[in-house]
Formats: C-alpha cells, structure tokens, sequence
C-alpha cells in the first residue's frame, strides 16, 4: 500500500523529469542524424594510429563540404557526417585524410541518404510509434474488456498508454539535452521500449483483474496495493536481468550500438518505474473520479 499511499509523490516525481525532458525536447530540439535530414556518413579507419581530431576536422573544413566535427569510434577510427556528397567529393575527402599520403586509410563503411528519403523515413518513423500506441490501447481495452467496474476497460488501455508516453518522452528528453543523434536505431529503441514497458503493465493490470474477479477485497485502493506487492519482486527481477545485458552492450559493445543501449537502458529503467509506481495509482484516481461523477 506504500505506493498507493504515496502515488502524489511518484507522481510529482515522474512529472518533474516529464516537464525536464519536454523544456529540453522544445527549447533545444532534435538533432536528427542523416537517416531523417538526408546526408552522407563516412566511416574510416587508421591502421598505424588515428591523427588528432582537430586536425581531422580542419582537413574537412579544408574542403568546404558542410560537416558535423569528427566523432571517434574504437581505437583508430573516426566517423564524419558531410552533406550528401557526390562520388568525386567522397573521393577528394578520402584522400585528404591520408595527408597527402602520409597517413594509411581504411574506409569502413559510407551511406548516403538523399533529403526526399530523409523526410519519408522521418515520417514512417512517427506513423510507426502512433500505430503502436493505437494497438496498445485497442488490444488492452480488448483483453480487459469483462472489466467494467470500478474503472472500465478502455480506461486501462488510456492509463497503459500514459505510462508509455512517460517511457519515451523522458529518455528522449534526455538524449536532446546530451546532444546524441535521433536517428533510425534510436526510432528502434523507443518501439523496443513500447513494447517491454507495456509488458510490465499489462502483467501488473492482470493481477489486478484477476483480485478483482476474486474479490479479495471490497476496496479497490487495497486491491491494487496487494496486486503490486505480488507483482513487485518479478517485475524488479525481469527489469534487472534485461538492464544487465544492456549495460554489457553498452560498455563492452561496438560504439555504433552504444547510443541504442542507453537509450533501452533509459527506457527500461523509466519503464519499470512508470508500471509500478504510475501506471497502477493512476487506476486508483480513475475510480476516485468515476466515484465523483456518480455523485
């Protein structure tokens, strides 16, 4: 009942960080890699030991082509995002790199998306996430639909979905305050994070339906209180187990998937919190209101 007992607490809590992640998502905005904006992404890598970044950067400036500084990967490598580039500006800037030869260069990988492409995935990208939300609410609205009192079924769906919005605005909050890219493997996490955070709701919102069934208690504030006391422990224990194999990617994992670990650590830890300490009270002010209407 401690959740319950102090649910304006967690919810002031989630709604601080909330406001955070929404001033920094507004006031400094996305910084979307080349998979949405259209560009080029050349990776390159030195054999014999990697030159200074700044020199690096300078050699491109050099050359006019309009680029984000130079991002380190591994030991030897560098990663730099150009305007989309011709196959002859590809050409010239690989061989500026080599100053003049002095240096031995290995290209990695190059990709090139053009700004017509950008948009379109830009835009599947958002109808992506709002199909998924719409299927979350229409399928628990489904699965709870023979619960209809104290609180109807379509309004678990609605409070699933809140929990959700929570899960990935904060985090993404989070990334455009640290500067990080939104490109196509962050559009990856947040739908992997729909999908886990919903998992975890959905198992807390069962056991609820079942006490209710069973009618443990006339109090419906005390039914979910002991819902979560029994559904505690293995949500904790899904979540830790999930965040160690994330924190292994992250720290021991390719740079390119570093950003994507963080982002699903972010989202598990935030969902995890959001479906035991918001998603469940939230059911207890929807039946305090639906008991305020009737009055």
């Amino acid at each position: 009942m401690f959740v319950i007992k102090y649910r304006k607490i967690f919810f002031a809590i989630s709604g601080a960080f909330a406001l955070a992640a929404l001033v920094s998502i507004f006031i400094i905005g996305f910084n979307f890699g080349i998979d949405f904006t259209g560009g080029s992404l050349l990776e390159v890598n030195y054999p014999n030991g990697r030159p200074d970044a700044t020199v690096v950067n300078q050699k491109v400036s050099d050359l006019a082509i309009e680029a984000s500084p130079v991002q380190p990967t591994g030991e030897n490598g560098f990663i730099i995002r150009t305007r989309d580039l011709q196959e002859t500006e590809r050409v010239a800037l690989e061989e500026s790199l080599t100053f003049d030869g002095a240096d031995q260069l290995e290209e990695v990988r190059f990709n090139s998306v053009g700004p017509t492409l950008g948009a379109e995935l830009r835009s599947k990208a958002f109808a992506a996430i709002m199909t998924v939300i719409l299927a979350i609410i229409l399928f628990i609205a489904y699965v709870f639909r023979h619960v209809s009192e104290p609180v109807t079924s379509w309004k678990y769906g609605v409070i699933a979905v809140i929990a959700l919005v929570h899960d990935v605005v904060i985090p993404t909050g989070i990334f455009v305050a640290l500067g990080y890219e939104i490109d196509s493997l962050f559009i990856v996490a947040a739908l992997a994070i729909l999908g886990l955070s919903v998992n975890d709701t959905i198992v807390v919102f069962d056991r609820i339906r079942e006490n209710l069934r069973k009618k443990i208690d006339r109090d419906f504030k005390t039914v979910v209180g002991k819902s979560l006391n029994q559904t505690f422990v293995r949500s904790l224990n899904t979540s830790l187990t999930t965040l160690l194999v994330l924190f292994t990617l992250y720290f021991f994992g390719p740079d390119s998937t570093q950003h994507f670990a963080l982002m699903m650590i972010l989202g598990m830890a935030f969902g995890t919190y959001s479906s035991i300490f918001i998603a469940s009270p939230l059911l207890v002010v929807a039946e305090s209101w639906g008991k305020r209407k009737k009055k």
